[in-house]
């Protein structure tokens, strides 16, 4: 495992991390303690020591098994939860200096810890970014030892771009795929001025860049990927990183004939691994044997010219027009 700087917090975070959406979310599957704890210890065994978690995985449960992971493990694990999703109706109105304080208090108890080493502003409406007071209060938290560190996760490049402008944001997390590439323009450039950490999620797009969907795959009525693609429930970029699913499947059958000596997955993580403006990438994994395929693209040699020409070229011709413009 290789690891990098998550910017100016200082942490040394393995490059390939773990993100529990999966593990506690709208995947289609039950939340089971038993699954979490096998994936969580096995990321830990394979060097990884950077946990992103949500209050709302699970209602909660995700970060519980994250708390027995670090608690039962001597290593030094860094744990990232986030708040806010949990507001309904989660508008602007919603958030409050108060109620935010009471989400990182809770996650708190719920993860079985003092501190929080990264607590992140997960997703919220781009009117919260104009608000000072927001941001102000985690300074607070941070003075009264309750977190670490500050960050946001975001839907929109627009978005990354103001909440660095908050000199106590210290790390932001945004898609960033081979099918979501505006990112590393203006913002990875800004990022880089600022000393901000890039945390990458979505890396896979939401498994379409593994190669193994077609036309015939199905998904079960609780899973996001059946039930968001239009953005019914939340913010469309997220599912399949907000590519039409046909066309999507297209690209990712341009890219396994254009390069076939790589493995789709190795391929989708070397390439973000490509940028050294990214601290880390945290694909999910619903089974231990995914954190095993995940961790092995950290081991891979950089990638060629001429591959990063044929990525480049079929996101240009494919994808870029659905895509680059809105997010």
């Amino acid at each position: 495992m290789q690891y990098r700087i998550l910017g100016k917090t200082g942490f040394k975070i393995s490059e390939i991390s773990l993100g529990t959406w999966q593990v506690g979310g709208k995947w289609g599957e039950p939340f089971s303690h038993q699954n979490a704890d096998e994936i969580l210890n096995a990321a830990v065994d394979q060097g990884i020591n950077f946990i992103d978690t949500a209050d709302v995985y699970g209602d909660g449960e995700s970060e519980k098994a994250v708390g027995r992971l670090v608690r039962s493990r001597k290593e030094r694990v860094y744990v990232t939860t986030k708040c806010g999703r949990r507001l309904q109706p989660h508008n602007n109105e919603a958030y409050t200096p108060d109620v935010l304080r009471k989400f990182v208090e809770e996650s708190l108890i719920n993860i079985g810890i003092d501190t929080i080493d990264l607590i992140q502003l997960h997703c919220p409406p781009p009117e919260v970014y104009y608000r000072p007071e927001i941001f102000d209060e985690f300074n607070k938290l941070i003075a009264e030892g309750k977190i670490r560190k500050l960050g946001v996760s975001v839907e929109k490049v627009e978005e990354a771009l103001k909440a660095i402008e908050y000199p106590n944001v210290d790390t932001v997390q945004i898609i960033f795929n081979l099918f979501r590439q505006r990112p590393k323009e203006l913002f990875f450039e800004q990022a880089a001025r600022k000393n901000i950490g890039i945390i990458v999620r979505v890396p896979l797009a939401s498994g379409l860049l593994s190669g193994k969907y077609d036309a015939q795959t199905t998904f079960s009525t609780g899973d996001h990927r059946y039930f968001n693609r239009n953005g019914a429930a939340f913010d469309k970029g997220e599912t399949f990183a907000g590519i039409d699913y046909q066309t999507g499947l297209e690209a990712v059958e341009k890219l396994k004939k254009e390069i076939p000596e790589i493995d789709p997955v190795m391929l989708a993580l070397r390439w973000i691994l490509m940028f050294k403006e990214v601290s880390c990438i945290i694909p999910g994994a619903s089974r231990v044997g995914q954190v095993m395929i995940n961790v092995r693209a950290g081991d891979m040699p950089p990638l060629e010219k001429d591959v990063m020409d044929k990525i480049e070229n079929i996101y240009a011709s494919m994808i870029k027009d659905q895509v680059h413009y809105l997010w």
